[in-house]
């Protein structure tokens, strides 16, 4: 997640050290041994907080955990971090996306299959919980298992041993279960969409990641994040946001969460041209939101919006209705009928001589 400015400390976790998660500061790194890429952990809200406490307590455990919460916030992160931080780091951790899984390939895929088991099996597979042994294993949306299947999870989970598709030869394994959803599976139960044996063997431990809306703390640490990812990405100087840019992101909701704010940070960092980061270049979206100009009772009208962002566009492209036109999404003569409907004056956007 999160990123602070000089005060930050980053440093690489180990499973053995006695140095609490908290202790480390506003930024940590921590990755295994076998994982692609290094996890980046960034935050500084009580939330953020708060899910770093959950993780101490419940990394060296083997108990299953639910994390919950929308969609976006970072439940695979939370989940990766756990892994790191437990001393399985040094082994393998398995995402799934249980939203693919359906009736053989649920099978095949979680279990593994034998060479002959169906057509199209022409090679023996070990199954996502066999090839993570002494690993983790992570269901994403386990809520979109269909019901008929949740039965045979439920069997590997209590026998920890898996029979592959095609065989009648069990397996021992010896895996830890993480699972996410953006569902209630409390009232999955309730509706009998969701078998409450399985839910009661998952649900252990409930860790849920707050939307980004409830932690605007950690909005302008992770915007900085994900700008010089940007940086480092394209191998230019670090771009920085503007003081109205930073108060147009901590305005707005977030619906998508983390994941919309990175995808927002990618837009603006390429589209802008310069070493500061405009509100004309951030989404649609953050700029209508942005209602705090006016009073409660007296919001702006859609004309009025659209000759905000326009004029803000054409100051920042100062007065170049081509450049203007592409960062907005809309063809030079829409643009143009646009500034004359709305009698938007170029002389104010143009550059001075």
């Amino acid at each position: 997640m999160m990123q602070n400015n000089n005060d930050d400390i980053s440093q690489r976790m180990a499973p053995d050290s006695n140095e609490s998660l908290k202790s480390r500061g506003l930024r940590f790194s921590t990755s295994g041994k076998n994982q692609r890429a290094e996890i980046e952990f960034i935050g500084r809200s009580p939330a953020f907080t708060s899910i770093l406490d959950t993780i101490e307590a419940i990394a060296a455990r083997k108990c299953s955990v639910i994390i919950t919460g929308e969609t976006g916030v970072g439940k695979e992160m939370v989940a990766r971090q756990i892994h790191v931080a437990s001393d399985r780091s040094h082994k393998v951790f398995v995402p799934v996306d249980c939203t693919t899984l359906t009736g053989q390939l649920f099978e095949s895929q979680l279990f593994g299959h034998v060479r002959g088991a169906f057509t199209g099996a022409v090679d023996t597979t070990l199954g996502f919980f066999r090839a993570a042994d002494g690993g983790t294993v992570f269901l994403d949306e386990i809520s979109e298992i269909p019901l008929e299947l949740q039965a045979k999870l439920l069997r590997v989970l209590q026998e920890n041993a898996v029979t592959p598709l095609g065989s009648t030869k069990s397996h021992p394994i010896n895996v830890r279960v993480l699972c996410a959803t953006n569902t209630n599976l409390g009232e999955m139960v309730k509706e009998e969409t969701f078998r409450a044996d399985l839910y009661y063997r998952l649900n252990v431990v409930s860790l849920e990641v707050p939307p980004l809306r409830q932690r605007k703390e950690d909005i302008l640490p992770l915007a900085e994040h994900f700008l010089a990812n940007q940086s480092t990405f394209y191998g230019e100087p670090p771009k920085v946001l503007s003081p109205m840019a930073k108060k147009l992101l901590l305005n707005y909701a977030w619906p998508g969460n983390i994941r919309e704010l990175a995808n927002a940070m990618e837009r603006a960092y390429v589209l802008t041209t310069g070493r500061e980061i405009q509100p004309a270049v951030l989404p649609f979206e953050l700029i209508i939101a942005d209602s705090t100009a006016y009073p409660k009772h007296e919001l702006p009208t859609l004309d009025e919006v659209k000759r905000r962002i326009i004029t803000q566009t054409l100051e920042f492209t100062q007065g170049r209705k081509i450049a203007a036109a592409k960062i907005l999404g809309i063809e030079r003569r829409c643009l143009n009928r646009l500034i004359d409907k709305l009698d938007i004056p170029l002389s104010q956007t143009k550059k001075k001589a």
